[in-house]
């Protein structure tokens, strides 16, 4: 009687050690600093530990600027699997998000992976005024107007008077 139940027991612990396990390469995505409007993709790379197919049924996102994809296959024994995960960098400063993998594995069908990182804020429209009225400058240095004019371009509303003299500077230059 105690050689069936000795058998029993080890049949059971055998049964119950076998089995898909899912393991991370990072539990954490860093973005680092990326610019606002900038490639929000990102992947985290899921293994299954275990002796059985690994099925992941569900990722779910802590909220809707994080938008995740990942395959329906079961990833085998030893082989790996990718979750693909979108955060929406149109979204400035920092965040931390958190998503929630669901999966068949015995001991830890709930595991939480994060993403980080900080969006800069985007370009203000004096700013890229600015950049416009440099660049206008350079052209200006090209058909030699007064370093004077060129130089005084410093607010965005001079800029644009600057552009607009550059421009008709410029075509009359053509016309010659």
């Amino acid at each position: 009687m105690k050689n069936i139940f000795a058998a029993l027991f080890l049949t059971a612990s055998f049964a119950f050690a076998s089995a898909q396990t899912i393991s991370f390469e990072k539990t954490t995505v860093d973005y680092g600093t990326v610019k606002n409007g900038a490639d929000g993709n990102r992947n985290f790379v899921v293994k299954n530990t275990g002796d059985k197919p690994l099925i992941i049924s569900k990722v779910q996102p802590s909220c809707g600027c994080t938008v995740p994809e990942w395959s329906q296959d079961p990833i085998m024994p030893g082989k790996t699997g990718q979750i693909k995960v979108h955060y929406n960098t149109t979204l400035t400063g920092h965040f931390t998000k958190s998503i929630e993998v669901y999966s068949n594995d015995p001991e830890n069908s709930r595991t939480v992976v994060n993403i980080t990182g900080v969006v800069e804020p985007a370009e203000t429209t004096q700013a890229a005024e600015m950049k416009s009225a440099a660049a206008d400058v350079a052209v200006a240095q090209k058909i030699q107007l007064a370093p004077k004019q060129a130089v005084s371009a410093v607010t965005a509303k001079e800029a644009t008077k600057v552009k607009k003299e550059v421009k008709s500077t410029a075509k009359k230059e053509i016309a010659k």
